[in-house]
């Protein structure tokens, strides 16, 4: 895979600490307690505080926790991209320093779905259940056009020209989705989402799409654990700008046959289609849904 390095020092978080693994600092905010505990694994470019809303609503009845991979977000640099076996490695280390004892739900979005699923691959008993938030699938080729085969995604994604250009728009769009977080952590997100190391940290990860797919499906797959699949169907600007509407249609008709697929090959998975909200954003605009597909997860686990 590509060595790429991020090169902008992390601000400082509003929220949460550090944990030093093998020379180190990740970034963690956990809460609320009990069992089993909820871990959030982010899409590129996205960082654990992004999901704080639906954080919130998920400690109401366990423990869940937010965190940075290296090289992302506000933890360490590190050579970008990564292999899944490296962050389910780094991942489960952070989990034990922090004192968070497993087995796990793990709510993956967009690519934080490689992540999860190295993960299960490499501690299948650390796994009680998934909740699978529009993510990455190492059989996304299988179901798609080839003008959206994980080949195709340098090309359709934005240049870090483009990016920049978009930054103003970045930062509105940031602070209108998150307008009902505290202020510390809005300006904090939104400042993350407008900086260099955003810009480097995304492109690096989006980059390694098909190699996580090769490594994955060297593998195991997703273990036989209650599963949820959450499909946004809605316009999401970002994909909107970059093909066309019959393209798009054809991707969410892809993406609905290959998750219900997913949910089929477990005993006790289901699919849930979101008509009114787009891939980026459902994590803000529809947390109630997020939040009560993991409750529902849990409660699942709880009875496995």
């Amino acid at each position: 895979m590509t060595n790429e390095s991020t090169s902008a020092t992390p601000l400082q978080p509003p929220v949460g600490g550090f944990q030093e693994i093998d020379g180190r600092r990740l970034y963690l905010h956990r809460q609320g307690s009990g069992g089993p505990a909820v871990v959030l694994l982010p899409g590129a470019s996205a960082i654990g505080l992004d999901y704080f809303g639906v954080q919130q609503g998920v400690a109401r009845f366990t423990t869940a926790v937010v965190y940075d991979r290296g090289g992302t977000g506000y933890s360490d640099d590190a050579a970008l991209p990564r292999t899944a076996a490296e962050v389910a490695t780094e991942l489960r280390e952070l989990l034990r320093a922090e004192g968070v004892p497993g087995p796990y739900v793990l709510v993956a979005h967009s690519l934080g779905g490689a992540y999860a699923h190295g993960f299960a691959q490499r501690y299948p008993q650390d796994v009680a259940g998934l909740v699978w938030l529009d993510a990455f699938h190492r059989d996304w080729d299988d179901y798609m056009p080839a003008e959206v085969s994980l080949a195709a995604t340098k090309r359709l994604s934005p240049t870090e020209e483009q990016l920049r250009q978009a930054l103003p728009a970045i930062r509105q769009m940031g602070e209108e989705l998150l307008v009902d977080y505290p202020a510390d952590v809005r300006d904090a997100v939104v400042e993350y989402h407008v900086s260099e190391r955003w810009i480097h940290a995304g492109i690096a990860e989006r980059a390694s799409m098909p190699d996580l797919a090769v490594e994955l499906r060297a593998g195991a797959d997703l273990p036989d654990v209650p599963l949820i699949a959450l499909t946004p169907l809605g316009v999401d600007p970002g994909q909107q700008a970059l093909m066309s509407e019959e393209l798009l249609q054809a991707m969410h008709d892809g993406k609905t046959r290959l998750y219900a697929d997913m949910v089929a090959r477990v005993s006790n998975g289901e699919q849930r289609i979101l008509s009114d909200t787009g891939h980026s954003q459902f994590v803000f605009e529809r947390a109630d849904a997020v939040i009560q597909a993991i409750r529902d997860v849990v409660e699942r686990a709880d009875r496995a």
